[in-house]
């Protein structure tokens, strides 16, 4: 008697079709039992003791890591695995179990008791901070683990690739996925824009992430998944194995992006990368961005005690500027704050700090810092031929977008731009191009300040999701704003989409009929995107999107969009 076929719906974050069989995240490091006390014969200063050194041998392993990712050209992966490392050895983490050891508990129990309090403060704060507590449950099994000597949790060993199943994936686990091995990526957990989601993407893997359930899927049990549809289905059936089959022969066809991006009237629409660094610079560029639309320039900064010098930042700035001679080069500044605190610009205790002094808030309180980063990207755009433009995170106001304009001038930049990432500036887009010269759509964040949900969240993944009809409602906002402000001051003012949107191609075609002026993503969604809006010409570009923001949800943005788009089913997105 064969076994009955079970369906699991989630998101799908990242297209493509695939058969494969399970292999599920191993389970998590059991609780130490509550109250568990100091074995005996074991003082309080011995306990504390090993468990220093547990912390300091995670942070060693996952310092490793990192080191493995940069040499890899990793540097996503390298963020997150050096943010992870600095967990471990927290000082308030640490010194609060061991005040709960100088109480009695065993070593185990008094890590895992300080992570759960660092965790709950961390929820609480919500936002960004609330991101966090994926590392501090991560980091703490890692060290009972080693406390254990056993093996940390983490990704499963296989000599054969397998679908990878679990509940959700800490950053250290994402951060090393091998494509090679894992065919596709599927969580219980997360939502559309998680560090999941945009980690699967970047590594070109298909990806349902909220798929309630999905974790009872038995190790071995062949699965089908959908990336695009967000799917996973036991029992493969016939026609699955051909779609999966279709989609590797013609996912093989988009290997490669030549350019220009074009739709199918002529009109050109630039395609550009998102890039942290110089390596990531290099490897876009041999896939054919036409430039790149965000340098997220954050890294450089990251799990530092003390301010990169001028220098520092001149080095890697023109490393970036480099790979692209002649083409555009859109540099965010420093988007600190939040999920990426800084000992030496922001405060830790905010209250909620994804509302707070963030992006170019910062300078606010700890002025100087911006003024020397434009002019570490002056001098380094000086010794390139890269066209520079340099855009500001967190703009609210018109007021702050001329301030920023008049700080790039001073610093010898001639083209200031602002993110738009809050409702409020994409309200008042064409008065923010009256102070700049560009703007770029940031997504990730428009959609989480939108619909006020948090984009970590499982459970609000359908509210997390940029086919809102609300938040497209807010792009054709800002894109008539810069209409309007291009037409009043006889000077081109344009709108690019730098955030998650960009990468997929449905919205790819929605997002030009919006008015968008170039798109910019992961090296890896070019040629995808690329297809489709060559398949479409404007005017038709323009029907899809006024049918998407008609609708009302996102479910059904989605699916009218990608009704008119039959190329998408063709190509397995």
């Amino acid at each position: 008697m064969t076994e009955e076929t079970t369906l699991y719906q989630g998101v799908g974050v990242n297209p493509g079709r695939v058969v494969g069989t399970v292999l599920r995240m191993p389970p998590p490091i059991a609780e130490p039992p509550v109250g568990e006390p100091l074995p005996a014969g074991t003082s309080a200063e011995d306990a504390a003791t090993a468990l220093k050194a547990a912390a300091a041998e995670v942070q060693t392993s996952l310092r490793e890591r990192a080191a493995w990712a940069a040499a890899n050209g990793k540097a996503d992966a390298q963020a997150v695995l050096e943010a992870t490392a600095l967990m471990a050895t927290d000082p308030m983490l640490l010194k609060s179990a061991v005040k709960k050891l100088d109480a009695g508990l065993s070593a185990e129990r008094a890590l895992w008791e300080a992570a759960e309090g660092v965790a709950t403060m961390l929820h609480n704060l919500g936002g960004y901070m609330a991101e966090r507590t994926h590392d501090v449950y991560d980091v703490r099994a890692r060290i009972v683990a080693a406390l254990r000597g056993v093996t940390a949790p983490g990704i499963p060993d296989s000599p054969q690739p397998y679908v990878l199943v679990a509940e959700d994936l800490a950053p250290a686990d994402t951060a090393t996925l091998d494509p090679a091995l894992v065919l596709a990526l599927v969580t219980s957990g997360g939502g559309p824009q998680s560090h999941t989601a945009i980690i699967a993407r970047s590594l070109g893997l298909p990806a349902v992430v909220a798929a309630a359930g999905v974790t009872d899927v038995e190790n071995g049990t062949e699965v089908y998944v959908d990336g695009a549809a967000g799917l996973l289905r036991t029992q493969p059936n016939p026609g699955d194995h051909e779609a999966a089959a279709l989609w590797h022969e013609r996912a093989a066809s988009l290997s490669q992006f030549e350019g220009p991006g074009v739709l199918a009237d002529g009109t050109v629409l630039p395609l550009l990368a998102n890039v942290g660094n110089a390596a990531q610079a290099r490897d876009a560029a041999a896939a054919g961005a036409e430039g790149v639309g965000l340098f997220r320039t954050e890294f450089l900064f990251l799990e530092r005690d003390s301010e990169p010098s001028v220098e520092e930042q001149v080095e890697a700035y023109y490393g970036v500027f480099a790979a692209f001679p002649g083409k555009k080069v859109v540099v965010r500044t420093l988007d600190a704050g939040a999920d990426k605190p800084l000992p030496f610009l922001t405060n830790s205790e905010e209250p909620n700090p994804a509302l707070g002094v963030r992006g170019y808030r910062t300078d606010l309180t700890s002025p100087g810092v911006l003024e020397r980063q434009l002019s570490a990207i002056t001098t380094a755009a000086g010794r390139a031929q890269a066209d520079v433009w340099v855009m500001a995170p967190m703009i609210s106001i018109a007021s702050e977008a001329a301030m920023f304009a008049k700080l790039c001038r001073e610093a010898g930049l001639r083209t200031p731009g602002v993110m738009i990432e809050v409702p409020a500036a994409a309200l008042s887009a064409r008065s923010m191009l009256h102070r700049v010269d560009f703007a770029s759509l940031g997504t990730n964040d428009l959609t989480q300040y939108t619909m006020a949900a948090d984009r970590q969240l499982g459970p609000l993944a359908e509210l997390n999701d940029p086919w809102q009809p609300a938040v497209l409602a807010l792009i054709a906002a800002s894109t008539a704003g810069a209409a309007k402000a291009s037409a009043e001051l006889g000077s081109n003012r344009p709108v690019g989409v730098c955030g998650e949107a960009a990468a997929n191609p449905a919205l790819a075609v929605v997002l030009a009929g919006l008015g968008v002026n170039s798109l910019s993503m992961t090296a890896r969604a070019l040629p995808a995107v690329a297809a489709v809006l060559a398949t479409v010409t404007l005017p038709r570009a323009q029907e899809i999107a006024a049918l998407a923001l008609a609708a009302e949800s996102a479910a059904e943005a989605r699916e009218v969009a990608r009704a008119e788009l039959p190329i998408l089913d063709e190509l397995g997105l």
